[in-house]
């Protein structure tokens, strides 16, 4: 599997290689720090179970990655507003999923939740660090979940008859924007090339509304992708449909 990253201009144009040096089998699980100095990114390491993904820090402009995850698979979803941490989804012995945070310079884990036999994925902070999002599914279908950092206090957020996954926190802190999958998939699946929608709503609470439909799901908006002003999301699915202003 060779997997390797780059970055393309807003406005188009050629795309440009970032050096990962040896990460060379990256998925698609890795995003910007908040001061924008540093990147995290899942690479599959060999001879580890699970598929290997394990998370490292490099460099924005690249450079040599600084491992952060000693188990694995370990799926990168998130920073801490401060920088210090990550936050991500991992199993380990087999078990079923569970969230993680792990502080970048040490390496430490610390297991955030522990619904065993349930499916839980796609943690991040909101802005402030007051809250952790994620999906889950502990009503019984897939819908988005909050709860504070140490793992507390879980809320849910969505009330549907859709499987909603990859809650993301535009970065004025007002709205979530999120994947919508139907009610047919199963719950614990987030597959590839399947009618779905991206949908909104805000942070304060509020029926979601639909920003488009396409042709997606895994890698559509796997992780944090907000315009720095909030008014913009970026997204992958097959031709057809493009992003709506969110003004």
């Amino acid at each position: 599997m060779e997997g390797s990253l780059y970055r393309i201009p807003i406005t188009g144009g050629e795309l440009t290689k970032i050096n990962t040096d040896f990460a060379n089998r990256n998925n698609n699980d890795h995003g910007i720090s908040p001061d924008g100095k540093m990147l995290a990114i899942s690479h599959h390491r060999e001879g580890t179970s699970g598929g290997g993904s394990t998370i490292y820090v490099v460099p924005i402009g690249g450079g040599t990655p600084k491992q952060v995850t000693k188990e694995s698979p370990s799926y990168w979803h998130g920073w801490a507003p401060d920088g210090k941490s990550v936050v991500y989804v991992g199993q380990r012995g087999g078990g079923s999923y569970h969230l993680y945070s792990a502080d970048i310079a040490t390496g430490t884990e610390k297991q955030l939740t522990s619904f065993e036999k349930l499916h839980v994925d796609g943690p991040e902070y909101d802005p402030t660090g007051k809250y952790i999002y994620y999906n889950g599914t502990q009503s019984g279908t897939m819908q988005l979940w909050r709860m504070k950092p140490n793992g507390s206090d879980a809320e849910q957020l969505t009330f549907d008859e859709y499987n909603d996954w990859f809650p993301h926190i535009s970065p004025d802190g007002k709205s979530i924007v999120f994947i919508s999958f139907p009610s047919d998939i199963n719950v614990t699946d987030h597959p590839f090339y399947k009618r779905v929608m991206l949908r909104t709503m805000p942070v304060s609470g509020g029926a979601p509304r639909v920003l488009a439909y396409l042709y997606g799901g895994q890698g559509t908006i796997n992780v944090p992708s907000w315009s720095p002003d909030s008014k913009k999301i970026a997204f992958v699915s097959n031709p057809g449909f493009p992003v709506k202003n969110l003004d």
